[in-house]
């Protein structure tokens, strides 16, 4: 058994959450790319966007045909994250979540880690 999992097969939560701390932007880094449409993530997608003064800047979003925001492109964790986001609001938050801590300034990794570090102790 390895010590990421649980025999129930669940993440070992603590572990899980000292990956997305430290590592999961080492081991995912995010790959910017040009404009396009897309589903917007990081500080510019819920929860963060009402946290976060949003910039004159165009946001992170991640490539998506039926996306409605124009932004520069981030690569997702997963070519199926912005279709599985659509369907879940929940998840999207959880990723956008992921996603600023993956590539966000300083202020916006701290409130995201804060987030999660919340949202993983009631899934506990």
């Amino acid at each position: 058994m390895s010590d990421t999992a649980s025999a129930s097969g669940r993440p070992i939560l603590r572990s899980l959450e000292e990956f997305l701390i430290h590592g999961v932007r080492y081991a995912y880094p995010a790959d910017r790319g040009q404009l396009t449409r897309g589903m917007p993530t990081g500080y510019a997608a819920p929860p963060l966007n009402t946290l976060i003064v949003q910039p004159n800047e165009p946001p992170p979003v991640w490539p998506y045909a039926e996306g409605t925001v124009r932004g520069y492109s981030f690569s997702p964790l997963f070519p199926s994250v912005p279709l599985a986001a659509s369907r879940d609001p929940a998840l999207y938050e959880l990723l956008a979540l992921v996603d600023a801590v993956r590539d966000g300034r300083a202020r916006e990794r701290n409130l995201a880690t804060k987030e999660l570090v919340s949202r993983l102790a009631l899934a506990a």
